[in-house]
């Protein structure tokens, strides 16, 4: 990335963490723990082939009909404007914060690779330039066969954050049982967003963009923030001019937010003001 970008990145970072150095994976990972513990949710590993991919969910499994699953924005992939990072574990999961803000119950939250469960094949460009890469997308995939089977569900309501959305577009663009698609700041095309930034190109990343012929019948939900400097809504923008003008498709542009603030303390409004919570309910 170039320096601008990293500086508003990671300035960005401290400035929500209010800290001075950055926090050891442990305790990011301890983070996400005391975040789950006051909702009963709980940590499993699921199988995701190439990767282990670290889940929160209810400790119960009471079987679904639909399973809502949450996925997370790219996490602390820089330390420095010139470091990559060493593990992407997020400071502030915030995917995981808006899971847990969801009202309705079938949610389940599922990291990207490497976020919490750091195996054999985790390697740097697996945050960086290969994080929408295809064995990423496989992974995440086959990950989410294996949450279905958990909670009995017949179908999934994918939810992505950040860099989380582009995977939940990938994935859905794939399959056939992903009943609608929700993404919240989200980098739905990543070739604008690296042209825009004037960063290197993310080779050897898929593209949402490129797929979005496939997706042209399935339900989507897209929030952007109006003072988003890392995914400006003209991302989302761009995407949306893939489809046609009866294409199931919505964009919710909250002009007072950016990039992280205020999608997780508001989550549950947001759903209820667009009509997205009984919606969801419904499914």
């Amino acid at each position: 990335m170039n320096r601008i970008i990293l500086i508003v990145l990671w300035s960005a970072v401290l400035l929500l963490q209010g800290c001075s150095q950055v926090p050891t994976p442990q305790s990011r990972a301890d983070t996400a723990d005391r975040l789950v513990g006051g909702h009963g949710w709980k940590g499993y590993a699921v199988d995701g082939g190439l990767f282990q991919l670290q889940a929160y969910g209810p400790a119960t499994r009471d079987p679904v009909r639909h399973l809502r699953v949450y996925i997370e924005g790219d996490g602390l992939a820089w330390i420095s404007r010139s470091r990559p990072s060493s593990n992407p574990t997020p400071i502030t999961p915030i995917g995981l914060q808006l899971a847990l803000a969801d009202p309705t119950g079938q949610v389940v939250y599922l990291a990207r690779p490497c976020q919490y469960r750091y195996g054999l094949a985790c390697a740097p460009e697996y945050w960086l330039a290969r994080r929408f890469s295809p064995e990423v997308i496989a992974a995440t995939g086959q990950a989410i066969d294996r949450l279905k089977q958990r909670y009995h569900a017949q179908s999934v309501i994918l939810v992505g954050y950040s860099g989380g959305a582009a995977v939940a577009a990938l994935v859905a663009a794939h399959r056939s049982d992903v009943s609608a698609l929700i993404t919240v700041a989200g980098n739905l095309d990543t070739q604008l967003w690296t042209q825009h930034h004037s960063v290197t190109p993310l080779t050897g990343s898929l593209n949402p963009a490129d797929y979005a012929r496939l997706l042209h019948t399935t339900p989507q939900w897209h929030f952007t923030g109006g003072k988003d400097a890392i995914i400006p809504p003209l991302i989302v923008g761009a995407f949306a001019k893939r489809f046609a003008e009866q294409a199931p498709l919505h964009i919710l542009t909250l002009q007072a937010y950016d990039h992280y603030c205020c999608w997780a303390d508001q989550w549950p409004q947001l759903l209820s003001m667009t009509g997205l919570t009984q919606l969801l309910e419904d499914y």
